[in-house]
């Protein structure tokens, strides 16, 4: 596949209309069959989204230019897979790109880890300190257990929505559903991911 090219720069564009949601949808099937055109303007009616949101999880440019490009090597290759009875193609692709960024956010995190090792080894240890971290760590790892446990209708709003920082019309948009529907989504995700984590209401 040679048609990917370097994201563009700037913020992501707008929403995509339904009609935008359904012509994506066939490119991306039409991609799935081998057609590197479909593929190319699915990319030049994604990437400005794909980016923005690779860059609100990064925060750095050119990490966010790299996980961009890997999420379209990853969808060009499972196309195939795309099931748009389960969402939209622009959901279906921003899932992708979120799960590439948070990848590389802890790929950064455990770099910068091992570079400042023999300082944490060598500093003088607070036990409060430690104790709050291995909390954190924990209710990180429980968070994660909760939201592998949604459906992937309520996850992949939840993420849009939490992670990605879009608002309820932008998620119902993308996910090509209407508002309401969205709502009740992210309502049921975060109710189920309540109970999961025992907060109380």
């Amino acid at each position: 596949m040679d048609h990917v090219r370097p994201v563009p720069d700037g913020t992501p564009q707008g929403v995509p209309s339904r009609g935008d949601a359904t012509r994506l949808a066939d490119l991306l099937h039409r991609a799935g069959l081998g057609d590197e055109a479909a593929f190319a303007e699915f990319y030049d009616a994604t990437s400005a989204r794909a980016y923005g949101l690779a860059l609100r999880v990064v925060r750095n440019p050119a990490h966010a230019e790299e996980v961009t490009q890997e999420a379209y090597f990853d969808a060009w290759r499972s196309s195939t897979r795309y099931d748009a009875g389960r969402g939209s193609a622009a959901g279906w692709l921003l899932t992708i790109v979120h799960r590439k960024a948070v990848d590389r956010v802890r790929s950064v995190e455990a770099a910068t880890a091992r570079d400042e090792s023999w300082d944490r080894e060598t500093a003088p240890v607070d036990h409060d300190q430690t104790s709050e971290a291995a909390h954190a760590s924990l209710d990180a790892a429980r968070v994660r257990g909760a939201v592998a446990t949604l459906t992937d209708v309520q996850r992949q709003a939840v993420e849009l929505t939490y992670f990605g920082g879009y608002t309820h019309t932008e998620v119902a948009a993308l996910l090509d559903v209407p508002l309401g529907t969205a709502k009740t989504r992210i309502r049921d995700g975060l109710i189920r991911l309540r109970d999961l984590m025992g907060v109380a209401s």
